[in-house]
């Protein structure tokens, strides 16, 4: 019973895809939305066990994630939207993450030899009528050099540096932004490109084995699902999927090298 529920909404799933790429309803994503929320929940119950962040809030990012794989989906590139999609959820969380931890948080004792630093430098500068060395300020807070540069360092870079500040003196400077890479794109870019080694390394494939491949993974039919419509075994399935696989992995690494 859960097979056939599991065909019948991946089916209306893709039809409401291909609806929504005719007409750009609003009404339909949000339809797509609401049965693939799955997708989103598994990623969201993994990343609440490695982050302090709520599973409602990392749901919420999840799904904006899922809305922009629903926008870019090409139904004719034969890859099921499930595995499209999770790339663009799994990073739109890890996104999100990254950006929550980006503030340094530092430790009391360096807030407190930060301001017993300023008092210092105060009395050194009098008393020498010069700006102190790294050396001398060390010296003072009975720290070593090394130490008391890692304190400054934290000091100065504490807080996040706006993504719009300007980078270079030139009146067509980038903002910081323009600089960064796309962590989005890459992901994607990333994906697709692990897609296409995969499709031509399922070329040379044998035609019996790439075709249970192709149902496998790229249709997301299970092994059983797969011996009832090509009339073979499970177990025949299983024998090709690993010899398939382990060809594939074969294939890539020699790519690789």
């Amino acid at each position: 019973m859960t097979t056939v529920l599991e065909c019948d909404l991946k089916h209306h799933s893709l039809q409401l895809l291909r609806e929504y790429q005719q007409t750009g309803k609003a009404r339909l994503r949000n339809q797509i939305v609401e049965l693939n929320l799955g997708l989103v929940r598994k990623e969201a119950h993994f990343w609440t066990n490695q982050c302090q962040e709520t599973y409602d809030d990392l749901l919420q990012v999840g799904s904006i994630g899922l809305i922009n794989a629903i926008d870019k989906f090409e139904i004719g590139k034969g890859c099921a939207f499930s595995t499209f999609a999770t790339p663009y959820i799994r990073g739109e969380i890890q996104h999100y993450l990254r950006d929550k931890s980006s503030v340094l948080k530092m430790p009391r004792r360096w807030f407190a030899i930060i301001q017993q630093a300023g008092s210092i430098t105060k009395v050194l500068q009098s008393r020498h009528q010069r700006q102190p060395t790294e050396a001398e300020i060390a010296l003072e807070l009975d720290i070593s050099v090394a130490e008391w540069q890692e304190i400054k360092m934290a000091y100065q870079n504490r807080q996040p540096v706006s993504l719009d500040c300007p980078v270079g003196s030139d009146e067509d400077a980038n903002n910081l932004a323009d600089l960064l890479p796309d962590r989005h794109y890459q992901s994607f870019q990333l994906f697709q490109e692990d897609r296409l080694r995969v499709q031509q390394g399922l070329i040379a494939l044998e035609q019996h084995t790439r075709q249970i491949l192709e149902f496998v993974f790229l249709h997301d039919l299970t092994q059983k699902q797969v011996a009832e419509r090509m009339d073979i075994s499970v177990i025949t399935v299983s024998r090709h999927v690993k010899k398939g696989l382990n060809v594939l992995k074969l294939m890539m690494v020699n790519n690789e090298n």
